[in-house]
């Protein structure tokens, strides 16, 4: 299971340390693809594989989302010292050159540029009492 939100740095080659507590669940490497925030998706092998036959069985109007999922996506083995190395253009597109932040989200992994990820926080902070009624009108809360 990928939870919490932890630190790390991006040395000059593009390598990122995953949390030790993620690498239990990872023994197979990951599969990392552009997200549709500002942020990098990564997959444990098993979970991508999932993921990508659902949505190849999307609707063909949805073949551009398909198409940036999928023709993205990397799968990056993990190094002795816990590494990935992340492909120097996914990286571009999420904004991420030196500190990042790993945040996980129980099946799946994102990987945020720190300023990036602070955004988002200051975003979902000011809606959080529109999100928790509608969570409690699905009686989530």
């Amino acid at each position: 299971m990928l939870i919490g939100e932890y630190q790390h740095t991006v040395d000059e080659k593009g390598r990122v340390a995953l949390p030790a507590k993620f690498r239990k669940s990872l023994t197979e490497g990951v599969v990392v693809t552009k997200g549709l925030d500002s942020c990098l998706h990564f997959y444990p092998p098993e979970q991508w594989r999932r993921f990508a036959e659902k949505i190849t069985q999307l609707p063909s109007n949805k073949l551009g989302f398909v198409r940036l999922m999928l023709s993205q996506a990397n799968h990056c083995d993990i190094d002795s010292q816990g590494r990935i190395l992340i492909p120097s253009l996914l990286l571009e597109k999420a904004g991420i050159k030196h500190k990042a932040v790993i945040v996980g989200l129980h099946t799946r992994g994102e990987l945020w540029s720190e300023d990036g990820w602070r955004e988002y926080l200051s975003k979902m902070e000011g809606q959080k009492d529109a999100i928790a009624e509608e969570l409690g009108e699905l009686n989530l809360l």
